[in-house]
């Protein structure tokens, strides 16, 4: 097997991966990730101790303790792009050696959640609730480059989907991938469920008029109708499906929890985007400490 060229994997003249700035030893097996960079902060705040801070352009990163257990805290920034670095970067992290640059013999499994926040698809899952993401659906292109092949169940419901909203025909196939079921049971206990739609942009792709009219005005309002079975879509957002599509692939276990800031149902958006986070952080962190 020949070493990755440093062309395709970039290490930095102190061992670490590029865009991140972190080496092996800077990354816990459990990662949150969060789009904002200062919710790295808001999040590491409760940690027993924090071991090391890098920061490079929009990563930030915390590594502490939480008790004895590890766990890191990064800010991925916003959109399926900046995942698609987030998610190669800390798997060769745990599953390349960088200095003879060959994956290592044995891989190592991460468990990644991403705090994020969404917008609401359904009048029943109000402003300020929390909801956990079962799918991320994607409407944008990242996983078409990887070779992604959906179970039979997320292909019944791709198939549905596609059927139901007809949006292969507005801006081709779209993606589908699950959250791990280890952790889903986990941390969505007493939480809003559903499938989560990953767009490639929060203004026209999420159905929002500004100055500029949209190509598909009823595109949202399809969303929101959609059914399959018990299943329906709960939220958007920009990054979850990336975070589920890249995550099986390499093999790591992955769960999105948001903090629904927007009701798009409604048209209401919250007056306290602050408060809704940290009960969504508080959330997390309480069950990680529990069962994790």
């Amino acid at each position: 097997m020949k070493p990755i060229a440093p062309s395709e994997l970039i290490i930095n003249s102190r061992g670490a991966v590029y865009h991140l700035d972190v080496r092996p030893e800077e990354l816990a097996p459990t990662v949150v990730t969060v789009g904002d960079p200062a919710r790295v902060a808001a999040v590491s705040k409760y940690f027993d101790q924090i071991d090391y801070k890098r920061e490079h352009r929009e990563f930030i990163t915390h590594t502490g303790r939480i008790g004895q257990k590890r766990i890191t805290v990064l800010s991925s920034g916003i959109g399926p792009d900046n995942i698609d670095i987030v998610m190669n970067e800390i798997d060769a992290l745990v599953n390349i050696d960088l200095d003879t640059r060959l994956p290592k013999p044995e891989l190592s499994t991460l468990k990644i959640v991403r705090l994020g926040t969404t917008g609401s698809l359904q009048k029943d899952i109000p402003i300020d609730s929390l909801v956990a993401s079962t799918h991320g659906l994607g409407i944008d292109n990242l996983l078409h480059y990887y070779r992604l092949e959906p179970t039979a169940e997320e292909t019944t419901l791709l198939e549905s989907f596609c059927a139901q909203t007809q949006f292969h025909q507005l801006s081709g196939a779209p993606y589908l991938s699950s959250a791990a079921p280890a952790l889903l049971s986990l941390f969505a206990k007493d939480l809003h469920s559903g499938i989560t739609i990953t767009a490639p942009g929060f203004y026209g792709p999420q159905g929002r008029v500004v100055r500029l009219g949209l190509r598909h005005p009823g595109f949202v309002d399809s969303l929101t109708h959609f059914r399959h079975g018990m299943h329906r879509i709960s939220n958007m957002e920009m990054e979850t499906a990336a975070i589920y599509g890249l995550g099986r692939l390499l093999g790591h276990q992955c769960l999105a929890l948001n903090a629904v800031v927007a009701n798009r149902v409604s048209q209401t958006f919250s007056e306290n985007i602050n408060a809704a986070v940290e009960k969504l952080i508080q959330h997390f962190l309480r069950t990680f400490a529990e069962a994790l």
